[in-house]
């Protein structure tokens, strides 16, 4: 990959599933605080912060607008159908240059496309007059309609030789907007879209390849779609820990935006409290988006809405700064029973334990 850092051989997060492999609906595995264990030991465990710190090393130094490639999973699938019906005509197939046969759209593209959608029913859902201030209640509906069609969105990346997956995988993203009941948003439903794109990749629907198409396109576009509906229907943030957490939303996109930073010339930790830099490089930077993000949606001094990133803006580099994060994610997060427990386990994040094979 381009500039990107390669999985181990061995990561079972790139390995596609046998034809054979039985899928499951994911359930809820994590009831009690002594249940923590367990998820800590898990092979679900580990294929996700893998996930999380392969995307990690794929975007480190790379600005938003950084040309990258994508894998070519639908041109291969074209090209083994080619290969047994040789007679059959291809009027979807376009001739790219150096590219051979291609079946657009790409998954990529296609992941893009169902988050477009999502973003498209918040219009066409608006919020409703009430009462209350927060947790408009238009979400409920909203989250109906995305309940209902989970499936079928997701049938749209994933190929028809791979179609006993869709019903796993389309909980991850029912899972990754937030809790229609709390009307609210957290770490934890976050996760639930990493986990989503991690069990892409372990069914071969996404490569190595695409790790910084991952982060950069459709990570980014889902981070979108989650302010529109934050804002658009003022919801809560689940689990919000106020003025010492980090975020009241988001986590990942500060890992994997002050990665992006590392060895930036001229870009320090010190100058995302700064307005003038926050708003010339944020397009460039998800780190910085975010800031731009919280200052939009809160008032006051900095230092006091957000005293967790203020005192991270202390930190001489980048580099220091991203491990911390990782550590902070690990200890605030993934070790947290209130997250972990909503977490859903199926076949491919499993609960049983780490294989050492």
């Amino acid at each position: 990959m381009a500039g990107g850092s390669r999985l181990p051989a061995q990561d079972s997060s790139e390995e596609t599933p046998p034809a054979t492999q039985s899928f499951i609906i994911p359930k809820k595995e994590i009831h009690t605080v002594p249940d923590m264990g367990k998820w800590k030991r898990s092979q679900a465990y580990a294929d996700y912060i893998g996930f999380i710190l392969t995307l990690n090393e794929g975007v480190k130094g790379k600005k938003l607008t950084f040309e990258y490639k994508v894998s070519e999973m639908w041109n291969e699938v074209h090209e083994e159908i080619q290969a047994t019906k040789p007679r059959v005509p291809c009027d979807p197939c376009l001739e790219l240059p150096g590219a051979g046969p291609f079946l657009p759209p790409q998954a990529i593209e296609k992941l893009v496309a169902l988050l477009n959608t999502l973003d498209r029913w918040i219009d066409e859902t608006p919020p409703m007059d009430q009462p209350s201030r927060f947790g408009n209640k238009a979400f409920r509906t909203w989250y109906a309609r995305l309940d209902q069609e989970a499936e079928n969105l997701v049938a749209t990346v994933v190929p028809t030789h791979l179609a006993a997956a869709v019903p796993e995988v389309a909980v991850y993203l029912k899972e990754s907007v937030g809790n229609s009941t709390r009307i609210d948003y957290g770490t934890g439903h976050e996760a639930a879209f990493a986990a989503f794109l991690c069990c892409l990749c372990k069914i071969g629907v996404l490569r190595v390849d695409d790790q910084i198409a991952i982060v950069f396109k459709v990570f980014n576009r889902y981070l979108e779609v989650m302010r529109k509906l934050q804002k658009t229907y003022r919801m809560e943030p689940a689990g919000s820990q106020g003025v010492w957490g980090l975020d009241d939303f988001q986590f990942l996109p500060f890992i994997w935006g002050s990665s992006q930073l590392i060895d930036h010339p001229y870009l320090e930790p010190r100058h995302f409290v700064d307005e003038k830099a926050v708003n010339e490089n944020h397009k460039d930077y998800m780190f910085l988006e975010c800031i731009l993000f919280i200052t939009e949606m809160k008032t006051g001094p900095f230092a006091e809405h957000s005293n967790q990133l203020w005192n991270i803006s202390a930190v001489p580099t980048w580099s220091k700064v991203n491990q911390g994060l990782i550590r902070m994610y690990k200890a605030e997060c993934l070790e947290k029973f209130p997250v972990i427990q909503h977490f859903k386990f199926g076949s491919l994040l499993p609960i049983h334990p780490v294989s050492l094979c």
